[in-house]
Order: structure tokens, then C-alpha cells, then sequence
């Protein structure tokens, strides 16, 4: 598969952008990118974003440790719990249909939206 150079590029800094001023999971941006703009299916394209989640975090987080702002206890808590989800999550993937995913994905955005803005 060819890869989009310019298009994988923007996908990545918008994704990096709102990461770092929202503090969104990149994936938010990322996924829906993959799947629209490069052509990846959601399996890949949820793989691939989760790749791409360790630099932005890691970016974000090094900008964000000299502020104060990070609370390190409560961000080891959600870590633990965090990293078995995602284990967990990936494992399964697989195992559900890609038209769910999407749907599952759309649904959760979609909720999130709304319990944001109300």
C-alpha cells in the first residue's frame, strides 16, 4: 500500500494539535483519518493510532510535567487500568465485525459530544 505522505502528515499534526490543547486521545483524530483519508480498515487503523498515541503523549506529557498541571497519583491509578483495557480491548478486537467497531466508535464519540457540551 502507498502511503499518503501529506495526508498521513496532516492527520498526525491535527491529531497532536487538539492532544496536546484538549487532552484527547489522539485516536479521537487519528482513527477516523486512517479510515477516511489513507484507506486503512478500522482494525488497522485502531492499531496504528495506538502506535502513534506513545509520541504524542509522550510530547504532550514532557510540556506538560514543568507546568504542575499533571497529578502523577491519580495518573498511576488510571494507567494500571488503562494499559489492562487497552490489552484487553486489542485482544478482543478482532472478534468483533469492523461495521460494529465503526458504529461502537461513532456511538461513544457521539455520547461524549453531547455530555461535553451539557
Amino acid at each position: 500500500m502507498d502511503i499518503p505522505w501529506l495526508k498521513a502528515a496532516f492527520v498526525g499534526a491535527i491529531a497532536g494539535f487538539f492532544s496536546g490543547l484538549l487532552g484527547i486521545g489522539g485516536g479521537v483524530i487519528v482513527v477516523p483519518g486512517l479510515v477516511l483519508l489513507i484507506g486503512l480498515n478500522h482494525y488497522s487503523a485502531a492499531a496504528t493510532s495506538m502506535a502513534t498515541i506513545v509520541a504524542s503523549s509522550a510530547a504532550a506529557l514532557y510540556a506538560f510535567s514543568g507546568s504542575g498541571d499533571v497529578r502523577w497519583s491519580t495518573a498511576a491509578i488510571v494507567i494500571i487500568g488503562a494499559a489492562l483495557g487497552a490489552w484487553t480491548g486489542a485482544r478482543w478486537m478482532h472478534r468483533v465485525p469492523e461495521h460494529i467497531l465503526a458504529g461502537t466508535f461513532a456511538v461513544v464519540m457521539g455520547v461524549a459530544a453531547v455530555r461535553m457540551w451539557f
